[in-house]
């Protein structure tokens, strides 16, 4: 790996981790065109390591708020009524999906799902889910309205985002939308819920990252590694303040027309022979 790809993967990571575009889409993407190798699903699985260190800096209040609550309310039974330690639970219940079928499926997501035809594909393909979602989604319901069954489904939607193309947020946000949520409310339990399972994913990835797995696959150095993740912190902090106020006065739209674009653009790179599916 250069330190033109390190630099411009880690800012492609920080820029669309929390929008929901697929930051592991994106990922592959600009390794195909840009760089002609693939930089790997253990890269984008460290470089997500600095994005939710940006999580983890700018909801200290809450983490911290929500962990103490739910760590207190195992003991003291006065406290289980509280929204914090529910949410400690729906957190928790809400990251078995993506643990069990990364774990499961590991091998197929690391090759087979990084297919440039499947990823442009589920571009264009969630983009209408995320439109109907926003169309038909009431948005009556707040933080206060969440409950177990909304922490199980955006579970198992956050699951699908182990098919770069699909995004995390933006599975997240669909099935919040869904559930009548309100677009800030869904995105705030967005940014929780991903926090174990990217932790995770992250720690776990660190043994395969600086070994190819598979042939065209570009290698970072440790020095590579840590300032592409440094970048992808910087920029996924001011990306989060970004979202937020976003999703607070504005449709998703403009997301949809953005991955359809970007996947009809994959595609026509694709039938003309310009970059290669794998």
């Amino acid at each position: 790996m250069t330190w033109i790809e390190a630099i411009v993967l880690g800012i492609v990571q920080g820029l669309t981790e929390f929008l929901p575009v697929s930051s592991s889409g994106h990922l592959r993407i600009t390794s195909a065109i840009f760089f002609e190798q693939d930089a790997g699903a253990s890269f984008t699985a460290v470089t997500q390591l600095g994005t939710e260190a940006a999580v983890l800096l700018y909801f200290a209040k809450d983490i911290w708020r929500i962990g103490r609550t739910w760590v207190v309310g195992i003991w003291d039974k006065s406290v289980r009524a509280s929204l914090d330690y529910r949410m400690g639970w729906y957190v928790i219940v809400g990251s078995i999906p993506i643990g069990l079928f990364g774990f499961l499926f590991k091998d197929q997501i690391r090759e087979t799902a990084r297919n440039l035809w499947v990823v442009a594909t589920t571009l264009i393909v969630f983009a209408f889910v995320l439109a109907f979602a926003e169309y038909w989604g009431r948005q009556t319901r707040t933080l206060r309205d969440f409950r177990l069954r909304d922490g199980v489904v955006m579970g198992f939607a956050q699951a699908l985002a182990l098919i770069p193309g699909v995004s995390r947020s933006g599975a997240t946000l669909t099935f919040g939308l869904f559930l009548s949520l309100t677009r800030e409310t869904a995105a705030r339990y967005s940014f929780l819920l991903a926090i174990p399972a990217v932790v995770m994913s992250g720690i776990f990835s660190l043994g395969d990252v600086f070994e190819p797995a598979a042939p065209g696959t570009s290698v970072p150095t440790v020095a590579q590694m840590i300032v592409a993740t440094l970048i992808a912190f910087g920029i996924g902090y001011a990306a989060i303040a970004w979202l937020l106020r976003y999703v607070a006065h504005h449709t998703l739209y403009i997301f949809v027309l953005y991955r359809v674009a970007v996947g009809t653009l994959v595609l026509a790179l694709l039938l003309t022979g310009t970059i290669s599916a794998t």
